[in-house]
């Protein structure tokens, strides 16, 4: 990845920024190994109890009046959307798909919004098209989007969150508000991108895993078929819903 590219992605934002490193240099203070959160439970406890302290003190409130399963749950989606967000503005951007190799990545465990990341500077890419120098074909690229970002370190940090009693429709749910938060972002910092984008987002969340987690309603907006739960978060669970929430839909907002 050149600086440049990386220039380019933290245009649109902190979700998007990357730093990188070397493959071969030991990991220091602040960062750590992100395998960590899917190869030691230790590690995914922490971040879920820091989120948890985090949310109880925005509301003023006892950590134990924060559910765990609501911190694991809000952990997951901070995760996978960090994640998620610039691999898909790579995708757009260049045809290709980082490689996200959770045992290759680091990051440091801020609380707070996007947390910092750093991908390996050599081979951090892959072709998602067969044919080098050929326009990227969408199908091709959410394909490998899916197969390798969804189905790859995605699918680790849900199966490690299963055990804090989250359900894996809202985990996957989550997983498809990342998408669409992803692309909500891109396309406000980068409207030329509107259309690629569009149909980028629409192919990857029609096929698997997330193919039946949202839809859309009759005047196009997107909703999912879980809720995040972060509404119980809040002093009595009287928290606000998400835009795109099932409840939300429910309750005709």
């Amino acid at each position: 990845m050149t600086v440049v590219l990386v220039d380019d992605l933290a245009v649109l934002g902190p979700f998007f920024t990357l730093h990188t490193h070397l493959p071969s240099t030991p990991v220091t203070e602040p960062w750590q190994a992100m395998h960590e959160l899917v190869t030691d439970p230790d590690v995914l406890q922490g971040r879920v109890a820091g989120v948890r302290a985090h949310l109880a003190a925005a509301g003023a409130q006892p950590v134990d009046a924060v559910p765990l399963r609501v911190a694991a749950s809000v952990t997951q989606m901070g995760l996978v959307a960090r994640l998620i967000s610039p691999a898909l503005a790579l995708a757009l951007a260049t045809g290709q798909v980082p490689d996200l190799d959770l045992t290759q990545l680091r990051w440091q465990p801020v609380l707070g919004g996007a947390f910092p990341l750093s991908l390996p500077a050599a081979a951090d890419t892959n072709p998602a098209t067969s044919t080098a120098g050929d326009p990227p074909g969408w199908e091709q690229v959410a394909t490998a989007l899916a197969g390798r970002v969804l189905d790859g370190p995605v699918r680790q940090i849900v199966d490690a969150t299963r055990p804090f009693s989250v359900s894996t429709r809202i985990l996957w749910g989550n997983t498809a508000s990342a998408v669409h938060g992803a692309a909500a972002m891109i396309t406000a910092a980068r409207p030329a991108w509107t259309a690629p984008t569009r149909t980028l987002t629409a192919l990857l969340l029609s096929r698997p895993p997330l193919h039946d987690t949202s839809t859309r309603t009759a005047d196009g907006t997107f909703r999912r078929r879980s809720c995040c739960l972060i509404y119980q978060a809040a002093p009595g669970s009287a928290g606000p819903l998400c835009g795109d929430c099932i409840l939300s839909a429910r309750k005709g907002h």
